[in-house]
């Protein structure tokens, strides 16, 4: 069984400041660095770290080879990465001293995805593999559609979100998994249980994770409801740990995992990421979360 991941890869410029910068303010960072992520990158890594077979269907620029190489070297198939002459998607992300972060994203070579490489993924899937996306990427309402009608199983996981989304055909999703402020924009609530509520009410067939960060993680489906507490670890940088959790979770459930062992097991993973900097070099391998 094998993880098609359609995916962004992202070069990150990682700045540490003492707070986020405010308009109109010029503020001296503390550190810079540059890492490699991307959710689509940083899922697939996440995927292969955890055990499972993963290929990654993106594009990148001339300037994109370590991002192919990190895959390479996670043991990720890159035979659909395409090299397209765009540069590549990059990230300006400040840190804060307590470990949060936000981010300014240049989406670059990530847009050129169009239904040609959809139609390439689908020759090389076959009927039970698994198709992942995000929402840094073209095509993803198509290639729902497309994987759906393919028997494979759809997850998503939409972030960046927009408005545009709640349109799309989530009714074919078998696994929608969502942080608190992409749960709020799906709904219109804003308290957990009733987010969850209403995203079990508008599709009750589909495994529907919500992700509360240092509070665990909640889920409702065709399996019950459940929900999970996070480990307590001193957070250096939380960025990368959503993509953590939802690589280990899928993992977790591939491998034939109950929904509360599989949560248990991707909060666990989440909570190793977010002990070390940046997205990439954070996410854990499984012996590391098992220790």
């Amino acid at each position: 069984m094998t993880v098609f991941n359609l995916g962004s890869l992202i070069i990150d410029h990682v700045y540490r400041v003492p707070r986020f910068v405010q308009p109109g303010e010029t503020l001296a960072t503390e550190r810079y660095t540059r890492f490699v992520g991307g959710k689509g990158l940083n899922q697939s890594l996440a995927l292969a770290r955890a055990g499972v077979s993963v290929c990654h269907a993106g594009c990148i620029g001339s300037d994109g080879e370590i991002l192919r190489q990190t895959l390479v070297e996670a043991g990720v198939d890159v035979s659909l990465l395409r090299r397209v002459d765009q540069p590549s998607g990059s990230a300006v992300v400040q840190v804060d001293r307590s470990g949060e972060n936000c981010i300014l994203l240049h989406t670059g070579a990530n847009d050129c995805v169009d239904p040609a490489m959809l139609a390439e993924i689908l020759v090389e899937a076959a009927p039970g593999d698994w198709i992942l996306m995000q929402h840094e990427t073209p095509c993803v309402a198509d290639m729902i559609c497309a994987a759906s009608a393919a028997g494979l199983v759809v997850a998503l996981n939409p972030a960046p979100m927009v408005p545009a989304i709640i349109h799309y055909p989530l009714h074919l999703l078998d696994y929608l998994v969502v942080n608190e402020a992409e749960g709020r924009q799906l709904t219109g609530e804003a308290e957990p249980t009733a987010v969850l509520a209403a995203l079990a009410d508008r599709l009750p067939k589909c495994h529907t994770v919500l992700t509360l960060g240092a509070a665990g993680a909640m889920y409702c489906g065709p399996e019950g409801e459940c929900r999970v507490p996070a480990d307590r670890v001193n957070a250096v940088d939380t960025t990368g740990a959503g993509d953590t959790f939802i690589g280990f979770f899928l993992a977790a459930r591939i491998a034939g995992k109950t929904v509360e062992a599989s949560l248990l097991w991707a909060c666990r993973a989440a909570a190793v990421c977010v002990q070390q900097e940046g997205a990439a070099p954070s996410i854990p391998y499984r012996e590391a979360v098992d220790a």
